[in-house]
């Protein structure tokens, strides 16, 4: 079989095996290790670290896109010195995404304009190129979801749902009030997801009034 027959063959296995990377770097790969004088070993270690390497970021983007940031905003965009009680060294460190994995919350809260939805999106970007699943949401549009599903009969199966989300980010609490019904609500999922999911909470309420404002 010809070099150029076997190479449409090994494509063509790759293709049905859908390693993406493969068939796109096959060709380069073989040509450094012919210049190269790379064992098979080599050869073949390379190519699935392509592979692995393009299925993490095709994962990350697919994560990103159905996390419903409503713009991408990440912590190198940050206006540091615009940020007031903002420990910086503490903002890295919640980067890490570590908490997630402790099931940890937290709570950003201040003024507006101060910069809490941005660095909620950030960290919700962190945790997307970590392969972990995020959803973003304002507090008054998830509270009509709950109120609808509840109307609907489907509000466990919502539940449920955001129970595998790894990190929901509900996004301005505080800024419209809510009726009693679907503040218990909201309250509810909140009260499922502690110490089991990590939840991040922007308001502007002051930090002894977020849980009246989750309750109103």
């Amino acid at each position: 079989m010809s070099n150029a027959a076997s190479e449409a063959v090994i494509q063509e296995y790759c293709r049905e095996l859908k390693l993406a990377a493969v068939v796109r770097d096959y060709p380069g790969l073989c040509r450094r290790a012919r210049d190269g004088g790379w064992t098979y070993e080599d050869l073949l270690r390379e190519l699935l670290e392509a592979e692995v390497i393009n299925r993490h970021q095709s994962t990350a983007r697919r994560l990103l896109r159905e996390a419903r940031f409503p713009d991408i905003k990440t912590l190198d965009q940050l206006d540091w010195s615009a940020l007031k009680g903002v420990s910086r060294p503490k903002l890295m460190e919640l980067a890490s995404c570590e908490f997630i994995g402790r099931a940890e919350d937290v709570i950003l809260a201040g003024p507006i304009g101060s910069g809490k939805t941005h660095v909620a999106i950030a960290l919700g970007v962190e945790a997307t190129r970590r392969r972990l699943k995020v959803h973003f949401t304002r507090a008054a549009d998830l509270v009509q979801s709950l109120l609808a599903a509840r109307d609907e009969r489907r509000l466990t199966a919502l539940q449920q749902r955001y129970q595998k989300v790894a990190l929901l980010v509900v996004d301005e609490l505080g800024f419209v009030p809510f009726e009693r019904a679907g503040g218990e609500l909201l309250f509810n999922l909140l009260a499922q997801r502690y110490e089991r999911r990590s939840t991040i909470i922007t308001t502007n309420l002051a930090f002894f009034r977020v849980g009246q404002g989750v309750r109103r």
